[in-house]
């Protein structure tokens, strides 16, 4: 990219001129360098390819007509360079059929000697603010592929890939979405990317966890506050569901908001539209919602700690995402993406895991699920001293012990029977379906496990 846009505050925009007439380029570097931009000149066609291969700039002057290398051998070159590059034409009376001819082949513009000082001024800043424009516009572009890619979800597991398909279908709409799962699942990710699957996906996606800020901040930052609401507060300030406006706004964490806060969010979904702290004007507001928890929320509306009808208002569609546990076959190909991004990070050369680190990672039950996976792979890397992450670079936890996890619903304890249940299932699903071994790591005989299968239909 051009520097350009390295540092707009700190720069001078980079001009280059052409010209075979060294009154021309003296008279031209002259009037451009006092006008604030750092100017490069070349006296042939030829040098100016030179400059143009061995340097970037933000706009070309050149004369059309040059022995060997002319203004269209350099319009050509700069095109090839970077095809957003403004290239000013330098003609004689009388060359109007050539400069008609390389406006057609994508010259900006074009001034006739002897030109006015004014114009030749007013031509080049009018081209600095087009090339910038459409670099601008360029780098936007290219940011929002970036950030669709990094909303995209690494999967093959079958279930995970029917939960793409379903929010790929829902995203277009604008219904409010909660999506569940432990902490560490990707449940913004998730949120994301029904963000870049809609509609809405050049306008602001806005996340806020609304469980790590007590009450008054939260209400601060989500609905915003007009002047001299509070102490301190000497300007009005825009809240995040004002700055998702046309976009949508992510509530992480639902589930931690006070009653007093739900009734606030409440009424917003119902109105749409928001009122500032210490305000009475509302302002009119067009956003998704989409919201997340690791809370089972039927259980805090059971106990009255979460608003039945904030819930009808955000489980339009409810998304439930699976623990790692349970997308076994996904730890390689995640191990690897995270192995790819982070070695770029940290800049180290890391390429490959070690068959025995797959196959300890691929048995580990990960209660962090995608998060702690994605923080082993960047610690091994920074670890490592080879191009291969080793055993070695994993925690002792992983590789003296064999740790497997097995999960409760941490809102409501379990009954015994239902304990027992999943704990014998679970030794089964260890153990491969071998009755035998399973028996003997649960103390207990082939035939009372066999009792146990048919008491609590396991088979």
């Amino acid at each position: 990219m051009s520097p350009l846009f390295e540092n707009e505050a700190t720069r001078q925009a980079s001009l280059l001129i052409i010209d075979d007439e060294p009154i021309a380029i003296k008279n031209l570097s002259h009037l451009l360098t006092k006008a604030g931009y750092q100017v490069t000149t070349r006296s042939t066609g030829s040098g100016g390819f030179k400059a143009l291969e061995e340097q970037a700039f933000d706009v070309v002057i050149t004369d059309l007509k040059m022995d060997k290398v002319d203004g269209m051998g350099i319009l050509k070159q700069a095109q090839t360079i970077d095809p957003d590059l403004p290239v000013i034409l330098l003609t004689g009376h009388g060359s109007y059929e050539s400069v008609v001819q390389a406006m057609k082949k994508g010259a900006y513009h074009y001034l006739t000697k002897p030109y006015q000082l004014d114009d030749v001024r007013e031509i080049v800043k009018n081209a600095l603010e087009l090339v910038t424009l459409k670099r601008e516009n360029k780098k936007l572009k290219s940011q929002l592929i970036e950030d669709n890619i990094g909303s995209q979800i690494i999967t093959q597991d079958p279930v995970t890939l029917r939960l793409l398909e379903t929010m790929k279908q829902i995203a277009p709409s604008d219904c409010s979405v909660i999506i569940t799962g432990e902490s560490g699942t990707g449940k913004e990710l998730a949120a994301r990317f029904i963000h870049a699957n809609s509609h809405r996906n050049s306008q602001p996606f806005v996340a806020i966890n609304c469980g790590a800020l007590q009450e008054e901040l939260l209400a601060n930052e989500l609905f915003g506050h007009e002047k001299g609401a509070f102490t301190g507060a000497n300007s009005s300030h825009k809240g995040l569901i004002e700055s998702a406006d046309g976009g949508t706004l992510f509530l992480d964490e639902i589930a931690e908001m006070s009653l007093n806060m739900q009734v606030k969010l409440l009424r917003v979904l119902q109105e749409n539209e928001v009122q500032r702290l210490g305000g009475t004007k509302t302002y009119a507001m067009n956003v998704r919602f989409l919201a997340a928890t690791n809370r089972d929320l039927e259980l805090e509306l059971a106990e009255g700690r979460f608003r039945q009808d904030l819930f009808y208002r955000l489980n339009v569609i409810q998304i439930h995402l699976p623990p790692l546990s349970e997308r076994k076959n996904d730890v390689p190909i995640l191990a690897y993406h995270f192995l790819k991004k982070h070695t770029q990070d940290l800049n180290k050369n890391v390429e490959d895991f070690a068959p025995e680190v797959l196959d300890i990672l691929i048995q580990y039950g990960f209660p962090g699920n995608i998060r702690e996976l994605e923080n082993l792979i960047e610690r091994a890397i920074v670890l490592s001293t080879e191009n291969k992450i080793t055993l070695a670079q994993l925690p002792n936890s992983l590789t003296e012990n064999s740790v497997s996890v097995m999960r409760f619903n941490k809102n409501k304890l379990p009954t015994l029977d239902e304990q027992a249940i999943k704990y014998v299932k679970w030794v089964l699903d260890k153990c491969g379906g071998n009755r035998t071994k399973a028996a003997e790591i649960l103390g207990i005989d082939r035939v009372s496990l066999w009792r146990k299968i048919k008491k609590y239909e396991l088979n």
